[in-house]
């Protein structure tokens, strides 16, 4: 995922990340969450490591992340420039033990999707549509559903439910 930084606890952060061979995770934001108590950003986040970085033409930071983990928090401070720190458990990754033509319509569509909108393909460096899990999160950040709903399914303990809810959409 490709990132513009500006704020300055976000610019620390990164700077921190890169000096020390460090990640951080990021979280989808819940718009109904009270923001004072930490409660608009949803518990269920993705460790993510820098992978490159450059300024912009219009001076902002750029960085290319890749997502490494999945974490929930358990609780959040805030520091005093306004960053947030989390106090994290690490979860365990999707169980996959379906049939790998189960997921050819939703891999088809994808790259359909890929060669279509320049902007989407370039979002991903090394493409993996051979990787089931890899197609189904894909699908998961492009289909505009409340995150509320993405973060139920991403909480389920293998892929069935995901997998059954994205073959709707995409049929």
């Amino acid at each position: 995922m490709s990132l513009r930084i500006f704020e300055p606890r976000y610019l620390r952060m990164v700077k921190e990340a890169c000096a020390g061979n460090l990640a951080f995770g990021i979280c989808m934001i819940n718009p109904h969450g009270d923001k004072d108590s930490n409660q608009h950003i949803y518990p269920m986040g993705t460790h993510v490591r820098v992978t490159d970085f450059d300024m912009l033409d219009d001076g902002l930071l750029g960085i290319t992340v890749e997502g490494l983990d999945y974490f929930w928090i358990d609780s959040i401070s805030t520091d005093p420039d306004g960053l947030r720190v989390g106090q994290c458990r690490w979860l365990e990754a999707w169980q996959y033990d379906v049939p790998v033509e189960s997921i050819v319509p939703m891999k088809q569509k994808l790259k359909q999707i890929f060669d279509q909108f320049p902007d989407v393909r370039n979002l991903y460096q090394q493409p993996h549509f051979e990787d089931p899990l890899w197609v189904m999160f894909r699908w998961l950040e492009l289909v505009p559903v409340e995150a509320s709903l993405k973060q139920e399914l991403l909480h389920q303990k293998d892929c069935r439910k995901v997998l059954n809810f994205l073959t709707q959409l995409v049929n």
